[in-house]
């Protein structure tokens, strides 16, 4: 996609469940988290660090079949965080 004479990327939007880098508690790359719909949205191809594995990763890295890899969703982040505010609350 090219707007005012720049390429531009396109940006892709993943249901957290899917296991590639991007949808990763342990991947630090730029995306953006809607909560509400439990999507993530990142341009196709940003890349981030793994702070697992300690690499660089494309943001739409299949890790189904990486043995070192530690995926975890971002939806138990999300509990934890919540679970937490309750406690400081009480």
């Amino acid at each position: 996609m090219v707007c005012n004479g720049v390429k531009m990327s396109r940006k892709v939007i993943l249901p957290s469940e899917v296991k590639v880098c991007a949808t990763c508690t342990y991947w630090d790359g730029e995306r953006e988290v809607d909560e509400d719909v439990r999507v993530i949205v990142v341009v196709d191809d940003c890349s981030g660090e793994c702070v697992v594995q300690e690499k660089h990763k494309q943001a739409l890295h299949d890790v189904r079949l990486e043995e070192d890899c530690l995926w975890d969703d971002l939806e138990p982040d999300r509990q934890n965080a919540a679970s937490a505010a309750d406690k400081k609350q009480a």
